[in-house]
């Protein structure tokens, strides 16, 4: 695999997970933490004293570097539930603690564990510069396993690199221009709709990004890849790349974020690069509608009738509730071309935040076949999701008095099902459809996991993907 010398996970050219051939590393020790009093009586007294001095204590994550025979021998022991059966982040917290060098475990392999090793090294480096070097673990020669790893991690880096991007830095054009370096680099055709084409093609897209500044123009970003004998596989993500919430404009407090808004196109986006990166047989399309939802003379209005590319009548009755309106022309544009699945990713509503919190995202699917898919791979990956009801009892609060719908039905009950309701009135009944409706963002940190843009529903999504499309 050629590592980009732009990663986070490579530094000065290295990986941060690397096949151990026998180099010279330190030592881990992984202590189950049923077990640390009596792995700390079988060590010699100097031992159990740094540990005690350390305050090692039988807590999963505790650490202590621990003396050696020699002045400069020294190792690491960490505790953990179960050493045999580590997860993603269960050794996350030790690259923020340990100095650059190589280090492999005492036994054992890190198994899931490398993913959250090196997503943990993650710095958004745009604004102020990052660490020059980093500790990297060794593994058992297993090239394939250490590059799905790092390939994980550079794309996880991707959507938070997008989604911490400021909004004066990542507007519509930026957007469409990091969808055709992606492109450019592996071939790829891309396409942009703006302007008149744009107001007649997708009139909706058109509607709610025609209020922003020159040069900020709306647009649908569009990149095809793969042999067209593939099966099909179409990727949506809204790309909102600021939302001011329109004339129904946010309180400052709600827009303080909305530089995220666009993080279902940086989830799609990075989608799109695994699937390019690896060879997947699919035909790829990937769609993001870009607009920024400002406020000035040419903005929509609540009240507004919008055409939209399905040839449905939308009643629009709130501004903010503009990513589903570009979503619908997306999507009824992937289905024109008969997918066999289709995806979207969108920081859709406050509703799925409220119900699931920021880790999980809400999950609605019309195929019970993928939803069991999509589940397993969401458990396998340790990329938590969470199905939710396209409730055909709540398809009635959509009604328009005036109009074939309504956006957004008045009270905000079941806000991200009838928004998943709305999304599925686009999608053509014959296709395999799944809406993630993610935050991607992380108010505080964790190990491995920065505050800031964060990914969510990934790498269940690119399991999935593997598993239904990889060759045996």
């Amino acid at each position: 695999m050629r590592y980009p010398v732009t990663s986070p996970y490579i530094i000065g050219m290295t990986p941060t997970i690397v096949a151990d051939r026998g180099q010279a590393a330190r030592t881990i020790h992984l202590i189950p933490a049923a077990a640390l009093d009596a792995w700390l009586a079988a060590h010699p007294p100097r031992v159990r004293a740094a540990a005690t001095a350390q305050r090692l204590t039988a807590k999963a994550g505790k650490t202590a570097t621990l003396p050696g025979e020699q002045t400069d021998d020294w190792s690491v022991a960490t505790v953990v539930t179960d050493p045999a059966r580590l997860s993603t982040w269960d050794l996350a917290h030790l690259p923020p603690l340990l100095p650059a060098g190589a280090y492999r475990l005492a036994t054992g392999t890190p198994g899931a564990a490398k993913l959250g090793w090196a997503t943990a090294q993650y710095r958004f480096t745009r604004y102020r510069k990052g660490e020059d070097d980093a500790p990297r673990i060794l593994l058992s020669n297993e090239p394939a396993r250490i590059d799905e790893a790092l390939r994980q991690a550079a794309a996880t880096a991707r959507v938070r690199d997008l989604v911490n991007t400021a909004a004066a830095d990542l507007g519509p054009a930026e957007l469409a221009t990091t969808v055709r370096t992606l492109g450019d680099a592996y071939g790829a055709t891309v396409t942009v709709t703006t302007g008149r084409d744009l107001e007649t093609g997708y009139p909706m897209i058109h509607a709610v990004g025609k209020a922003a500044a020159k040069g900020r123009e709306p647009r649908l970003i569009e990149l095809v890849w793969g042999n067209p004998a593939h099966p099909r596989v179409a990727l949506v993500g809204k790309g909102v790349c600021f939302d001011s919430g329109g004339l129904d404009i946010k309180p400052s407090a709600g827009m303080r974020l909305m530089k995220k808004d666009m993080g279902g196109a940086a989830h799609a986006l990075a989608l799109a690069g695994l699937v390019m990166e690896t060879h997947l047989p699919v035909r790829l399309h990937l769609l993001i509608p870009a607009v920024e939802n400002s406020v000035s003379a040419d903005s929509f209005r609540p009240g507004d009738v919008l055409a939209t590319r399905k040839g449905l009548s939308v009643e629009n009755t709130n501004t903010d509730a503009e990513g589903r309106l570009v979503l619908g022309d997306a999507l009824t544009k992937a289905c024109e071309d008969q997918p066999d699945l289709l995806i979207d990713f969108a920081t859709l509503t406050g509703a799925a935040r409220v119900a699931l919190g920021p880790d999980l995202p809400a999950t609605f699917t019309n195929d019970e076949a993928l939803a069991t898919d999509l589940l397993a791979a969401g458990t396998a990956e340790d990329d938590a999701l969470w199905r939710m009801p396209l409730w055909d009892g709540y398809d009635d609060m959509l009604k328009s008095d005036i109009a074939d719908m309504v956006n957004a039905p008045d009270g905000g009950m079941a806000g991200a099902v009838t928004a998943a309701l709305f999304l599925r009135r686009f999608v053509t009944p014959c296709t395999a459809w799944v809406h993630l409706d993610t935050f991607a963002w992380r108010a505080s940190a964790k190990p491995g996991r920065a505050k800031g843009g964060e990914a969510y529903g990934l790498r269940a999504t690119w399991r999935l993907l593997k598993d239904r499309y990889a060759r045996p």
